[in-house]
């Protein structure tokens, strides 16, 4: 499951600070009854139990001012449409013209938000005031306190917005209890000294969570496994690009995809997928393509992004390509009207919603975007396998 990323926004001096704090239990966020001592978007992680590990994200005053203020609120914005969902934190039973901007903003997005009436010991809520709000906008509005022994209400309601919006699990209902995951994690120059990359740790504890028998092996044991095993697995995920040399050491009844894949189907966008990486023969002499990364890293001759998949383009359609590449969030400089094609990494470090943010420019230019592990399918002609598991293939509850 995503880290699910809850922007704190509102005006100066509301005490947005005060609650991430109260959050926490913790001192981790400077607070000052001077307005504006919060500049730049602060993070901090919290895990809800039995819920979701929630990221914090605290945003400078939307009423800032200057020329350094303007900066700061169009970083507020920027977060904004990052997140996940939102708390609009109020008080002294204003809500007025830099409210009202903001909850256009979250509704433009289809942001869930709650507002946060903040200081209620100094001054309550006005009744009058809630139903106002709650009949225009239909979400909760709640009294809260710093001072008083409000936090776990307020927690319990940030709990309901973590539900309504990341409820979805990676492997939807492709492993019942009591079947067996064969994980395949090759081990090379951009595997992390002494762990496991973040898609390969998910879906280990999803096969757990689910009651599954996880199998994990490196490409070079597949064989191994095969001759000195009778227990078949029910599915084999992959590292993509390993996608061409295992598939003919995998039985063709046994269904079989990607991390990157998976990735995909769980974070939205995967129908355009589908149709973008089709979009692959008919690419040019001079065409240009934007690779995006959800996170930075190393950069070595295997990587998968910046190597494998630029080569592997060039051999299949035989043209002269030439290639962008975009870590994390960064802004894309070029028109986006530039690309021919954009494909985009499986996204683990970044939100569903991040990434459908991040798409969405290009899919309303109509430019076909792909995917890492769809596009090395497609490439290496097993691109319907690859993806049938989640059109065709549905698990059989009893075995």
């Amino acid at each position: 499951m995503d880290k699910f990323h809850l922007v704190i926004t509102g005006r100066r001096n509301t005490g947005k600070s005060s609650i991430v704090n109260t959050i926490l239990q913790q001192d981790k966020a400077v607070v000052s009854p001077i307005a504006g001592t919060t500049t730049d978007p602060v993070k901090k992680s919290y895990e809800i139990p039995g819920v979701a590990s929630v990221v914090l994200i605290d945003t400078a005053g939307t009423d800032d001012e200057g020329e350094l203020g303007e900066l700061r609120v169009k970083k507020t914005f920027e977060t904004i449409r990052q997140a996940d969902a939102a708390l609009l934190v109020i008080t002294g039973n204003r809500f007025g013209h830099f409210e009202e901007i903001l909850t256009e903003e979250f509704q433009k997005l289809k942001l869930p938000f709650l507002i946060v009436h903040n200081k209620s010991d100094l001054e309550p809520l006005q009744e009058q005031l809630r139903e106002k709000l709650l009949q225009k906008y239909g979400t909760p509005v709640i009294g809260f306190s710093t001072c008083q022994a409000k936090r776990e209400m307020l927690i319990q309601k940030i709990g309901t917005l973590v539900n309504r919006q990341n409820s979805s699990s990676l492997l939807g209902d492709l492993v019942c209890p009591g079947q067996v995951v064969m994980l395949v994690t090759p081990i090379d120059s951009e595997a992390p000294t002494g762990r496991m990359i973040l898609p390969q740790v998910q879906m280990l504890r999803e096969i757990l969570d689910r009651h599954g028998i996880g199998i994990v092996v490196q490409p070079e044991e597949i064989t191994t496994y095969f001759q000195r095993n009778s227990l078949r697995p029910d599915l084999v995920i992959t590292d993509s690009q390993v996608f061409g040399k295992i598939a003919p050491w995998i039985p063709q009844d046994i269904p079989f995809t990607s991390f990157s894949i998976i990735l995909a189907h769980h974070k939205g966008n995967f129908d355009r997928y589908l149709a973008g990486t089709s979009r692959i023969p008919e690419l040019k002499d001079g065409d240009r393509i934007l690779l995006l990364e959800s996170c930075s890293h190393h950069v070595s001759c295997e990587d998968i992004g910046r190597v494998k998949i630029p080569a592997l383009l060039r051999k299949y359609t035989g043209k002269q390509l030439e290639f962008d590449h975009i870590a994390g969030l960064d802004r894309i400089e070029r028109p986006i009207t530039d690309y021919a094609l954009i494909i985009q990494c499986g996204g683990c470090m970044i939100t569903a919603t991040q990434l459908r943010h991040r798409l969405q420019p290009a899919i309303d230019a109509r430019i076909p975007v792909s995917n890492y592990g769809m596009t090395i399918a497609w490439l290496q002609g097993i691109f319907d396998r690859a993806t049938q598991v989640f059109t065709c293939y549905r698990p059989n509850p009893s075995v």
